[in-house]
């Protein structure tokens, strides 16, 4: 395989509606905002597309990607679609990397979309639970937020996390979400403030939970060769991952831990594993990523993480998934403060602070999740952060991570259905 770069990215805001903008507009907003940084790179030099968005119903629109593709000036140039649930935009990134991986394409573009909004966020609830196996769990009322209640539900039980842990991840990715110019939910919040929201499933309350959203990200990909000559400061992509787990948490068998580098057997010696609680999809992405990007302990060799947290539990599962504490810890180290940004007032008593940033860019709960295009939303900023470039595309320094090398980006599908991870580097 040979090596591939991220040379360019760009996104549209991600709002509540963008009713003024149809999805090819979006695409093309989102696609021309990273051609203004590739003054060298011309439509002609694009070998092909990978293009992702989750839902034929919210466009009512089949092969909508082919249209998209036509409107930016790419035809007859290949192009295919992705589709994976939640996990559909790290699915085209990964994609998009096999191509230039492969040989078969010296400069790909991966772009990706959603238009949520068109409908009332009932019929957007039941269009997402689509994904779900519609002959068993979707006719006894199977919504997403009914599933993530119950795996943290478990999670609760088994390990003692608290309602009073997943709401500091709500406070932490909407106040970071302050400085972000891009998201949909920039507040500062308290612990009263996400407990005292509407209870929507318990323990989930409104600010648990993402909201839906319109939006536009793209990403363009290129050999070494074609990154060299194009880009003044290219973003190597080192690690690539992907796991699944059946679709009915019914299914899943129970097994060993699969264990990552800096842990040992008898960290879980007593752990049931993978009950309702975690995703071993997730822990096989990680550890098939880490193993190829060489990463030995999360927590010394990356520098920040942006993870897919539609819910604050799946915020706290993924730091299990992933390594950076052990099963059944997640909420402890979210309440020590590690994840958060050092430099930003949280308005909580943080010991920890600054020890490994996750969802810098306010993550889904306050960036918004246009399911298409979160998976490239995180490439595009794990691509700025790794540039130190965020105060030039924000606005503001905030959410820069010093001398961030080394970043993770996390996509999830289902109650971990389909699971990328990619690591990106400085080279």
């Amino acid at each position: 395989m040979r090596p591939v770069y991220m040379i360019g990215g760009g996104i549209t805001p991600f709002k509540k509606t963008n009713a003024e903008m149809d999805f090819r507009l979006m695409v093309k907003t989102a696609f021309d905002a990273a051609l203004t940084e590739l003054p060298k790179l011309t439509l002609e030099m694009i070998d092909g597309s990978v293009g992702s968005y989750f839902s034929d119903h919210f466009t009512r629109q089949l092969m909508a990607a082919a249209m998209v593709q036509d409107y930016l000036g790419l035809c007859p140039k290949p192009s295919r679609r992705v589709e994976g649930g939640g996990a559909t935009g790290g699915l085209c990134f990964q994609s998009a990397w096999e191509a230039v991986a492969s040989g078969r394409m010296d400069v790909c573009l991966a772009f990706g979309f959603e238009t949520m909004s068109r409908v009332n966020t009932w019929k957007g609830n039941e269009f997402i639970a689509l994904a779900s196996d519609t002959n068993f769990d979707y006719p006894l009322g199977g919504f997403y937020t009914g599933y993530y209640a119950m795996m943290v539900q478990r999670h609760m039980y088994e390990f003692g996390t608290t309602p009073e842990q997943m709401a500091m991840v709500s406070i932490k990715n909407h106040a970071n979400a302050c400085y972000n110019r891009y998201a949909q939910s920039p507040k500062k919040l308290n612990i009263a403030d996400v407990r005292n929201a509407t209870m929507v499933s318990t323990p989930l309350t409104l600010l648990d939970i993402c909201t839906m959203s319109d939006g536009a990200a793209v990403a363009i990909l290129a050999s070494e060769e074609k990154a060299e000559s194009l880009s003044s400061n290219p973003i190597k992509i080192t690690g690539i991952g992907s796991g699944s787990d059946t679709m009915r948490l019914a299914d899943r068998a129970r097994g060993d831990v699969l264990l990552l580098p800096h842990e040992k057997k008898e960290d879980y010696k007593d752990l049931h594993y993978p009950g309702v609680h975690s995703c071993r999809g997730g822990r096989l992405a990680a550890h098939t990523a880490y193993r190829m990007a060489g990463v030995e302990n999360p927590l010394d060799d990356l520098d920040f993480i942006e993870l897919h947290d539609a819910y604050t539990s799946s915020e706290i599962q993924t730091y299990e998934d992933l390594g950076l504490c052990r099963y059944g810890d997640g909420g402890k180290f979210v309440a020590s403060g590690a994840p958060f940004l050092a430099n930003i007032d949280y308005g909580l008593d943080l010991e920890r602070a600054g020890v490994l940033a996750v969802n810098p860019s306010g993550g889904l709960l306050a960036c918004g999740h246009p399911i298409g295009a979160t998976g490239l939303m995180q490439a595009v900023f794990a691509f700025w952060q790794l540039q130190g470039c965020i105060e030039q595309n924000l606005g503001s320094d905030k959410l820069q991570v010093p001398e961030a090398k080394r970043g993770l980006i996390h996509s999830h599908a289902g109650t971990g259905t389909y699971i990328t991870v990619t690591i990106l580097e400085r080279p």
